[in-house]
């Protein structure tokens, strides 16, 4: 069996927002909700010890001119150790941006939903799941 190149230490919500100004806007949002955009950000710092944190932003807002808007976003934390192998840093780079948030985004896709379903809007459904390979080749490219 194949060890993993990495074990994740801990996992949390760093931070999790939802901002409304007021009811007109939520009425407003509630009906433009679907030309909101998910956008997914990933960054990472070296702790120590070949630890790493890893911050993966998803942020849903609406990249209109409006007045009215709601912003939503949550970051969430991952502490992982590499495997003491992992030399190159391609191999690393694939590790913190493919195969931890692959590992952990069903959990911080669920905690997102909740955050936007407490926020007044049930019905939000992200239509795909989140290819991270895919996105991760795509910007080598």
């Amino acid at each position: 069996m194949m060890k993993e190149n990495f074990e994740i230490l801990a996992k949390f919500i760093k931070d999790a927002s939802s901002e409304t100004a007021d009811v007109e806007t939520y009425l407003f949002v509630k009906d433009n909700i679907s030309k909101y955009l998910l956008n997914i950000d990933i960054n990472s710092r070296v702790l120590k010890n070949k630890l790493i944190e890893i911050n993966t932003t998803l942020k849903f807002e609406d990249k209109e001119p409006n007045e009215k808007k709601s912003y939503y976003e949550i970051i969430y934390t991952t502490v992982i150790k590499v495997n003491k192998k992992i030399k190159e840093k391609k191999e690393l780079e694939k590790i913190i941006l493919c195969d931890v948030p692959t590992k952990i985004y069903p959990e911080l896709e669920r905690s997102f939903m909740n955050l936007l379903n407490n926020s007044g809007h049930p019905d939000i459904r992200f239509e795909k799941k989140v290819d991270f390979y895919k996105l991760y080749n795509d910007r080598i490219t």
